[in-house]
């Protein structure tokens, strides 16, 4: 089943109990929150605290958005391990990280190798809090293309790892709907927007690409696994446009759910 939901980090400028009451309003089933402000890496206190708020409001935690660069001197983030402890208090069931900080074309063997042991690593310490990793869609990281992403999911081989989704803006609708046919298996959430590049890119209402998001997803549905479909970034960062396109995706949803 595809739930609805949101990324927290659509609205930066919000607090997390405004959040929460949009999310309510919006009537989603759940929220990933963002590392970088709303659940900040090794606050623990913060942490429990949105839990707590997210659970007596019915919501669902649906991941730590984490922002973790595996391979990297994380510098600004600290230790995977206060990343992993943040999750846990959370009640987080998925992190999302970044595979890298190098575009797929520009890296080597050597650094390859630095993505792949450390996805081991934090996947084996994710898996013992019953916790999955999965890689988010990125450009500059080893999976800012369909190939490159399958190339990585093969090298690392580890149960725990899995894919984030989201449309490559420079493939057209029919390579994307194959895209998501080559990494269904290691699906596990989506992020919604639409997106146009003119001179610069534009946000746009989610109604605007209902055909598009409706034939993805079909093809997501046709595994029977749960997942979350989640709102990332609105039109002009307006919670008004936020609940419209939480009524398009929660339309499209229940369409590929009965």
């Amino acid at each position: 089943m595809l739930k609805a939901g949101l990324v927290s980090i659509t609205f930066r400028q919000l607090k997390v109990e405004e959040i929460i009451k949009l999310v309510i309003k919006a009537g989603l089933q759940g929220i990933e929150w963002g590392g970088d402000i709303h659940v900040p890496h090794g606050d623990i206190k913060k942490a429990c605290k949105v839990a707590k708020l997210s659970e007596g409001e019915g919501l669902e935690v649906a991941a730590y958005g984490s922002y973790y660069r595996v391979g990297c001197n994380n510098h600004k983030i600290g230790l995977f391990e206060n990343v992993l402890e943040t999750a846990v208090a959370l009640g987080a069931p998925t992190i999302r990280v970044w595979a890298g900080d190098r575009a797929s074309n520009k890296t080597n063997k050597d650094w390859c190798k630095r993505v792949i042991e450390e996805s081991r690593r934090i996947a084996t310490m994710a898996e013992n809090e019953n916790i999955a990793i999965a890689y988010e869609y990125h450009d500059d990281t080893l999976t800012d293309t369909n190939e490159s992403a399958l190339r990585l999911m093969d090298l690392v081989k580890h149960p725990n790892v899995f894919l984030y989704w989201q449309p490559p803006h420079y493939l057209t609708v029919e390579e994307r709907c194959q895209d998501l046919k080559n990494i269904l298996p290691w699906l596990k959430n989506i992020h919604v927007f639409y997106w146009i590049h003119a001179s610069e890119w534009k946000r746009l209402p989610l109604e605007e690409a209902r055909k598009e998001w409706l034939k993805y997803f079909e093809l997501i549905a046709r595994s029977k696994d749960d997942r979350y479909a989640m709102l990332e970034f609105v039109n002009g960062d307006s919670p008004e446009q936020f609940l419209i396109d939480s009524k398009t995706l929660k339309n499209m949803l229940k369409k590929v759910n009965d």
